[in-house]
């Protein structure tokens, strides 16, 4: 039975690819930051059949002891400080954990055991101010938020150690990807509890940013599967992940107001504070490599991912005014 490790099992991404895995026969060890308040909530269903345990990528000593301790077949990287807002406001914090915290990881794996397969979950917003449309695996990158930036660091570590020390260390450079799971900081999340709340009763309006915003959005439980993937391989490699169709955040909104029989113009209120700095207009992937290569194709299309977190933010809030 293999053993995958996985740092920020409790996010959206961790918890799906813990289930794809366990599906698969592996045994699950998760990595989480110790706090006072126990976050589990997207991994409650799990806990009988993983094991989570405390880890910090801020610390070399603790990342070196989990590795020795469990010894790992596969190592999925997917903790960070990955809130591209807060990146502005805690930019050394997103640097010491984003960037640096992968450069920890990879140390420890040389040191323990260089045959461990290391997934990194590079992103879409290393391309940022996009140079070239659709973005692909050779596209030069242009970030424009602190969060871009430690990505990219991320991302280059990655192949740096898998150049200089033959390490199985691959980077997905995934496009945005969104669930019911996804934190209802995230604009997509927003939307769909902003929308379930008015329909039922409890908040009259939604303000968001810039609405001419356009994304690649897809479906995490479908992105979870193509990291999988690309550690079976012969060979690590960068791969993009999406589904090679934009849509604004002007669209997501018209689907998931519509989906209720509501008209998001009569609700929706474009505010300044919550537009970025530095904008990204438009980010689009050429997902072409990972269809190939790794023979993934995204089963949820836009329209479908945003019904189903409009139903989930419904049926859980109903729960609450009954």
């Amino acid at each position: 039975m293999p053993t995958a490790l996985i740092t920020g099992i409790t996010g959206q991404d961790g918890s799906y690819l813990a289930e794809l895995l366990l599906s698969k026969g592996y045994e699950v060890v998760g990595v989480a930051r110790r706090s006072s308040t126990v976050t589990n909530e997207r991994i409650e269903h799990l806990l009988d059949n993983i094991t989570v345990v405390q880890g910090d990528l801020q610390d070399q000593g603790s990342l070196l002891a989990l590795l020795e301790e469990y010894d790992p077949t596969e190592i999925y990287n997917l903790a960070a400080q990955s809130f591209v807002p807060t990146s502005w406001s805690q930019p050394a914090l997103t640097g010491d954990v984003t960037a640096l915290g992968v450069t920890r990881i990879l140390e420890a794996i040389r040191f323990v055991n260089p045959k461990i397969r290391f997934y990194q979950a590079s992103s879409s917003e290393m391309f940022g101010k996009v140079v070239e449309v659709p973005q692909k695996e050779t596209t030069p990158f242009y970030p424009r938020s602190p969060y871009g930036v430690a990505k990219l660091y991320g991302h280059w570590i990655t192949v740096n150690y898998r150049e200089s020390f033959n390490m199985f260390a691959t980077s997905g450079i995934l496009f945005n990807h969104e669930s019911p799971r996804r934190g209802l900081e995230f604009v997509t999340r927003k939307i769909t509890d902003g929308v379930a709340r008015i329909k039922l009763g409890m908040q009259k309006e939604l303000r968001l940013g810039n609405l001419e915003a356009r994304r690649d959005w897809g479906f995490a439980g479908d992105y979870v599967e193509a990291m999988w993937l690309m550690l079976q391989q012969d060979l690590s490699d960068n791969f993009v992940v999406g589904t090679g169709e934009t849509h604004s955040v002007r669209e997501f909104c018209e689907i998931a107001f519509g989906h209720l029989g509501l008209d998001y113009n009569e609700y929706v209120i474009q505010d300044e504070r919550f537009y970025r700095p530095a904008e990204v207009d438009l980010l689009i992937s050429d997902p072409s490599k990972a269809r190939s290569v790794l023979g993934w194709e995204p089963a949820f299309n836009f329209k479908d991912l945003v019904t189903k977190m409009v139903e989930a933010d419904m049926e859980r809030l109903s729960s609450k005014v009954r």
